[in-house]
C-alpha cells in the first residue's frame, strides 16, 4: 500500500453538496433554488461573457502565465503596482499557496472558530497547528487573537466580512490590530465579499495599508459579486517580497485564458456590480423582515448570505428543504447559512422554510 503524508490523515475532502440538477432528479422537483454556495443570482456581466467568447479564438494557446494584462488593469484602477498583485485560480489556490510557502511543521496558524474552513485544512496539510479563537458576537475577536500569539505563530487569517457569519472587522479595529502584531507574522485579510458591504466603517481601501504593513496580504475574488465562480479567478495584493515567495510555489499557467479575459471585462463593468449590490441589499432586507416575523436570531450580514438560527436542528431543516428543492447550508446546531438569491428564490425559500418548520 502506498503511504501518504501523516498530516492529511484526519483531513476530510470538501463536500460541495448536491448540485441543483442532482436535487431536481433525486427529489423530482421542477423548481430548484441553489442558496448554499453564495453565488450571484444575476450570473456574470454580459461583457464578461462576450470577452470569454472572443477568447475562444486563442483557446489552443497557453494563457499568459503572469496574467500581465489583468494585473495591469487591476493596478491602474486600484492604484497599486502590478508587481504587488498576484492572480490565482480562485482564492482557494492562494490559501494553499500561503500554507506551502510559509507554514512549516509545528508552526501555529490563528483562525476563528467559525470561518472559512480551508484556512485550517491548508495549514494542517503542511503540518501546521491551528490555534482556534472563538468569535465574539459572531465577529473575529482581534483582542483574543493578540492574546493567542506565541513564538510559534506564523500566520493569522482574518475573513472580512466573515464567512459564514457575515460580520466585519472595522477599519479602526484592523489598523489598531496591525499596529500590535509583530512584523514577522503574516496577516491575511480575505475580502471575498467586500463588494456587498454597506457599512462605512469597513476598511474599504485596504490597499493603502499595504505600504505601511509589509506583513499584510489582501485577497479579493471575482467569484461573488462579479459572478465568475465557475471559472475561478481571484487576486492577492501585498509586498513584492511576499508575493515572490508565493510565486515560487504556484502552478505556471494557473489562471486560464477565459478567466483572465472575463475578469478584465467584469472589473470594468461597474453598472453590473451596482445591480448585484442593489439586488443583494433588497433580498437581505426582505429576508431580515421574514426572519423577524418568525422570531429568528440572525447575525447582521455584510455579505450575500445570512447566518440564522432557525430554532430547530439545522441538519434536519437542510434535508427537508432540499427535498422541496431549496438548497442551503447547515452550520451546526440550529444555525443555517442561506445565500441571498433572486427575489423569486428568496420568496421560495421562505415559503418552503415555513412548510418544514
Amino acid at each position: 500500500m502506498v503511504k501518504f503524508r501523516e498530516e492529511i490523515a484526519d483531513l476530510k475532502p470538501y463536500d460541495p453538496g448536491m448540485s441543483m440538477e442532482d436535487v431536481r432528479r433525486e427529489y423530482n422537483v421542477q423548481k430548484v433554488a441553489g442558496m448554499a454556495l453564495n453565488e450571484n443570482p444575476l450570473g456574470c456581466s454580459p461583457r464578461a461573457k462576450e470577452a470569454m467568447v472572443n477568447a475562444l479564438d486563442s483557446i489552443g494557446d497557453y494563457p499568459d502565465g503572469n496574467a500581465m494584462k489583468l494585473r495591469g488593469v487591476l493596478s491602474s484602477k486600484l492604484g497599486i503596482g502590478a508587481e504587488n498583485i498576484l492572480p490565482t485560480n480562485g482564492l482557494d489556490e492562494m490559501i494553499g499557496l500561503v500554507a506551502k510557502a510559509f507554514v512549516d511543521k509545528g508552526d501555529e496558524v490563528i483562525v476563528a472558530d467559525i470561518t472559512f474552513p480551508s484556512y485550517m485544512s491548508a495549514a494542517v496539510a503542511m503540518g501546521g497547528k491551528p490555534v482556534v479563537v472563538p468569535l465574539k458576537d459572531f465577529t473575529m475577536d482581534l483582542n483574543k487573537v493578540l492574546e493567542s500569539i506565541s513564538e510559534k505563530t506564523k500566520v493569522i487569517w482574518i475573513c472580512n466580512p466573515n464567512n459564514p457569519t457575515g460580520t466585519i472587522v472595522t477599519e479602526n479595529e484592523l489598523i489598531d490590530f496591525l499596529e500590535k502584531v509583530p512584523s514577522h507574522i503574516l496577516v491575511i485579510s480575505d475580502e471575498a465579499y467586500r463588494e456587498y458591504v454597506t457599512r462605512e466603517d469597513y476598511p474599504h481601501d485596504t490597499v493603502k495599508l499595504l505600504s505601511k504593513y509589509e506583513n499584510l496580504l489582501v485577497m479579493r475574488t471575482f467569484s461573488k459579486a462579479y459572478g465568475l465562480a465557475g471559472i475561478r479567478v481571484g487576486y492577492t495584493m501585498g509586498d513584492k517580497s511576499l508575493l515572490d515567495k508565493l510565486n515560487r510555489v504556484r502552478e505556471t499557467f494557473n489562471v486560464n485564458a477565459l478567466a483572465q479575459a472575463a475578469a478584465i471585462a467584469a472589473f470594468e463593468d461597474e453598472d453590473f456590480l451596482k445591480k448585484s449590490y442593489d439586488l443583494n441589499l433588497e433580498g437581505k432586507n426582505y429576508l431580515y423582515g421574514e426572519f423577524d416575523k418568525l422570531g429568528f436570531y440572525y447575525a447582521p450580514s455584510e455579505t450575500n448570505h445570512i447566518f440564522v438560527n432557525v430554532g430547530k436542528n439545522g441538519r434536519e431543516i437542510f434535508e427537508k428543504l432540499q427535498e422541496k428543492g431549496v438548497i442551503i447550508r447547515p452550520m451546526g446546531g440550529s444555525f443555517i447559512r442561506v445565500s441571498i438569491g433572486s427575489m423569486e428564490e428568496n420568496r421560495l425559500f421562505i415559503e418552503k422554510l415555513k412548510e418544514v418548520l
